[in-house]
């Protein structure tokens, strides 16, 4: 049977109402901005978004949104946060790119605290439905080495040889969820996002991913007039990237489909492309071509990884669909424009956030 990858995924759960209360934890965050954005523009009149940076701070302020400024890794706020809560998404969690997540494992490691005091706190008020914002970084590293690797299917989180970290939080966290269900029989939904990217996402300052670092790095040699664009390790490692509006959607759809209570599911797109192929492809939007060198000491992650799709196709008869060459072109632009602002000086989201 042919699998349809653009038609209207499939719903099985009960029907959210307008105005049901939507907590978003990381709300000021990228995805958890662009969560927010997605059900205001579907008409939804309660939201609440909840971060710990200052409003100031926040990569998306939508109009209509309470926004609340906590540190949701202490229990008395994540009660606060959660108040009359229908359903509750948790997007919040230190984290970045492989530069970060290399280099500050307990900073990773602590947003453990946030899921654990928030699922509490979302059972104890009654929420009917809680969102877990899990990561590919739980799978077994060892199917990871090379970069011609196959594509990760669901069941290979174990034996678990998760990422040192990012992943292992990940993966206990999942285990919260759960439990939360066979124990307590909270509704919780558990998502594997795979490199999420898109505009109003980190593109500088060291929290960024690679699709928004090379097109910043593109954007700044043609810039620059140097024409010449250093890339973490030798470009051979592999990756499947998702676009922003496919997570959202993604979100929406597992949160609401009865038959993934406490599955973990991938989200992801399941076309692999080389950090050099990515690099082409920026050059492409650009208008550039550019000499590149390779930092082989640079924090490169895994050798390669990929989402396998059966799964989610199986049951929503949908998976992610928009292409790395479709999605990074809004991506490139939204940066190039961001970069051209702090140039005039401007205020941009990394000046802020």
């Amino acid at each position: 049977m042919k699998q349809a990858t653009t038609a209207a995924p499939k719903t099985q759960g009960r029907k959210l109402e307008e105005d049901d209360l939507i907590v978003i934890a990381g709300g000021g965050g990228f995805i958890g901005g662009a969560l927010a954005r997605y059900f205001h523009d579907k008409g939804f009149s309660r939201i609440r978004a909840v971060d710990k940076k200052p409003l100031a701070n926040w990569y998306q302020r939508v109009p209509g949104v309470e926004c609340l400024c906590l540190d949701l890794s202490e229990e008395a706020n994540c009660k606060v946060a959660v108040r009359d809560a229908v359903e509750v998404y948790n997007l919040a969690a230190d984290m970045g790119g492989m530069g970060f997540i290399e280099r500050f494992r307990i900073l990773c490691l602590r947003s453990i605290l946030i899921n654990t005091h928030l699922i509490e706190a979302a059972y104890n008020a009654g929420a009917e439905r809680y969102f877990f914002a899990s990561s590919a970084c739980v799978y077994n590293t060892k199917l990871q080495e090379d970069p011609n690797c196959r594509a990760l299917k669901e069941s290979d989180a174990y034996p678990a040889f998760a990422e040192r970290g990012y992943g292992w939080e990940k993966l206990v966290s999942e285990m919260f969820c759960q439990e939360y269900w066979a124990e307590r029989g909270l509704k919780t939904f558990i998502a594997r996002f795979h490199n999420v990217y898109g505009p109003w996402g980190t593109w500088d300052g060291g929290r960024e991913k690679a699709p928004a670092a090379i097109c910043r790095k593109v954007i700044l040699a043609k810039d620059s007039g140097k024409k010449e664009i250093n890339i973490w390790g030798d470009g051979g490692q592999t990756r499947s990237f998702m676009y922003i509006d496919d997570c959202t959607k993604g979100i929406d759809t597992i949160v609401h489909t009865d038959e993934l209570i406490a599955t973990p599911i991938n989200l992801g797109r399941s076309e692999l492309i080389s950090i050099n192929e990515l690099v082409s492809v920026a050059e492409q939007i650009g208008g550039v071509k550019l000499k590149r060198t390779y930092d082989l000491s640079a924090p490169k992650g895994v050798a390669g990884r990929n989402s396998d799709n059966t799964f989610i196709k199986q049951v929503l008869g949908w998976e992610p669909g928009i292409s790395i060459r479709k999605g990074l072109k809004p991506t490139y632009e939204w940066i190039e424009q961001q970069y051209a602002d702090r140039k005039a000086g401007k205020k941009t989201v990394e000046d802020v956030a």
